[in-house]
């Protein structure tokens, strides 16, 4: 499949324009959390948590920090609920750490049990892959791994709780045991702060320093919790010396327009300024997940790095460089091209690649299970805090297609047609106080208006006369409620032994205070 293009989708990406000489946050729409940024050269490549949505690990990359276009996922096979990546080179290669949290739909190649956390890594020779198989590095007591080369030149990943693990040298095991060396930096004690979760390390050497860039706070929970932190060393080992002016990076007050804000990587530009990308939610709207927000970085005359963007409220100045080029629209027909980056499966098996085929202007999806609880619905990330979502469905077969809301199997809501009735879904489950609406053919029109965090749902035998059928508010399907780290994405599932063949699937951002269409 090719995914070299590029999309930008939120109301904020379109308020500025890196052209102009200024650019807006996120850089990238949509729920892209902990994102981790490497610089090879003129170019630098981004990847970011994809917990349970597969294919996953997706590499971006960019010329300007501020336009990202996907490369394509790094990992096809499902192995859990993938946390915190780390992308580096070494060497010639391409490596990628991250943390998986065992879930029960993926089971390990031979049946095996698996460890409940373990840390694995992919490797390529080139950005573009093909990518190795995932390695289990051995390490199974910690998350958010941070590759360093220390004074010794010997390879190493620090952990949540600033333990240190040292690497062989191809990277591909552990070698020794492990240290805990950081102890993380004391935030006063009122701060409200979701819990103190040290976590996220990012290693530079600097003028014969060691930084780490840690997070701490807790990645959700009130709007102030998360941030940035930093300390220095003169040996990777420690002592770790904490920044004077700690935290670098917060959100202080729920007015600001990104909350949580944390989880820093630090790079300096081929120009030679120095830039954050870290994630936030956007205010009020934590159902959309943590989105990368980028901000300029200075250094102070006694070495310390200093965030220079504020809240983030207005355009800042873009980064110097030549400008990315975008290559799919932010709105129009859904294809090929948004698998992998865009659209992923939501906790698929193995063969989840089976399920799917692409027919030019149509998608084919094979059926599973009996509900979305364990259909595996296909999902699409988005930024907007305002969209539409329309699909034409034909039902092949005993099989029961429909278009939702989906956060997790226990938070979702949405339409749904088997070739007997109209079935709704509200919190996981049928309503089961809904009048039957008799199904209007093997052929039918469904369509998604997300606006206001209420989700409206109709149906059409025909594209252009719409019945509502349910209206469902959804502003709380997020992770303070329902935990996992996820967002709520608009989702096509097909539930059943048949197939339920899509077509004219589109995607339109909408104004937040525009009037819904009439549907009538």
């Amino acid at each position: 499949m090719n995914h070299a293009h590029q999309f930008t989708l939120s109301d904020a990406a379109r308020a500025a324009d890196p052209r102009d000489g200024f650019y807006s946050n996120p850089i990238i729409a949509g729920d892209y959390p902990d994102p981790s940024v490497l610089r090879d050269g003129d170019a630098y490549y981004l990847v970011a948590s994809s917990f349970v949505y597969y294919p996953g690990l997706v590499v971006w990359r960019s010329t300007d920090l501020v336009t990202w276009s996907p490369i394509g996922p790094a990992l096809t096979v499902p192995l859990g609920s993938v946390y915190a990546p780390e992308i580096v080179k070494h060497e010639g290669r391409f490596y990628i750490y991250a943390a998986v949290r065992a879930v029960p739909q993926m089971p390990a190649p031979d049946g095996a049990p698996r460890p409940p956390i373990a840390t694995y890594v992919v490797h390529a020779d080139q950005i573009e892959g093909p990518w190795s198989e995932p390695i289990d590095l051995g390490i199974h007591n910690a998350i958010d791994p941070g590759h360093a080369v220390g004074e010794d030149g010997k390879r190493y990943l620090y952990v949540s709780d600033g333990t240190l693990i040292p690497l062989a040298d191809d990277g591909l095991s552990r070698v020794g045991p492990d240290e805990r060396l950081y102890d993380g930096w004391d935030y006063p004690a009122d701060w409200e702060v979701e819990t103190f979760a040290l976590e996220g390390a990012k290693i530079i050497r600097r003028d014969g320093w060691f930084y780490m860039f840690s997070a701490e706070g807790g990645t959700a929970g009130p709007p102030t919790s998360h941030m940035v932190v930093v300390a220095r060393s003169r040996s990777i080992s420690g002592p770790w010396e904490n920044c004077p002016h700690n935290p670098i990076i917060r959100t202080r007050s729920a007015a600001e327009p990104w909350w949580s804000r944390g989880h820093g990587t630090p790079l300096e530009d081929s120009s030679g300024a120095w830039w954050m990308i870290y994630h936030g939610y956007k205010n009020g709207f934590r159902a959309l997940g943590r989105q990368p927000l980028l901000e300029p970085m200075e250094w102070t005359a006694d070495g310390w790095p200093l965030a220079t963007g504020g809240d983030l409220s207005e355009p800042l100045h873009a980064p110097n460089g030549p400008r990315s080029d975008g290559g799919l629209p932010g709105s129009g027909p859904i294809d090929e091209r948004w698998f992998g980056p865009r659209m992923t499966f939501f906790k698929p098996g193995r063969g989840y690649l089976d399920r799917i085929r692409f027919d030019g202007e149509s998608v084919t999806l094979q059926g599973q299970g009996g509900s979305p609880q364990d259909a595996s619905p296909l999902v699409i990330n988005t930024g907007d805090t305002a969209y539409e979502v329309s699909v034409e469905l034909e039902l092949v077969g005993p099989v029961t297609g429909g278009l939702i809301l989906f956060y997790n199997e226990e938070f979702f809501c949405g339409i749904a047609s088997d070739q007997e009735r109209i079935r709704s879904y509200h919190l996981a489950a049928e309503n089961p106080y809904e009048a039957p609406t008799p199904a209007i053919g093997r052929t039918l029109h469904l369509r998604l208006v997300n606006r206001g965090q209420v989700g409206s749902f109709y149906y059409s035998s025909d594209g252009m006369t719409w019945t509502l059928h349910r209206s469902y508010e959804v502003s709380g399907y997020h992770h303070n409620v329902a935990g996992k780290y996820l967002s709520l994405r608009p989702a096509f599932f097909a539930a059943g032994e048949g197939t339920l063949k899509m077509r004219s699937m589109n995607y339109t951002p909408l104004q937040s205070l525009e009037a819904p269409s009439p549907a009538s």
